[in-house]
């Protein structure tokens, strides 16, 4: 099912996450797997340590970075559906 704009979005696994040199290091110790992030990525990290709805992320960092709404809104849901893939949330 496609994310939505209105959709509450937060957390609903804990990881493991190290800060370096501006970009994101997960381990998920439940899988074995890690990740990293950077860029945009970071800062929607960030964001959804709490509940937010879709539509302030993508407000969030067109207020933050020069970007159109359709590139911004592009990458908020892709990034997302990664995220909900791996059911981080």
């Amino acid at each position: 099912m496609r994310i939505d704009r209105k959709e509450k979005i937060s957390l609903k696994k804990r990881l493991k996450v190290t800060d370096i040199s501006g970009e994101k290091v997960m381990i998920d110790f439940d899988s074995g797997k890690y990740f990293m992030i950077k860029g945009s990525g970071n800062d929607i990290w960030d964001m959804i340590q709490d509940e937010i709805t879709v539509d302030e992320i993508i407000q969030n960092l067109l207020n933050e970075f020069e970007v159109s709404e359709e590139e911004c809104e592009k990458s908020v849901f892709e990034f997302l559906e990664k995220l909900k893939e791996y059911e981080f949330i």
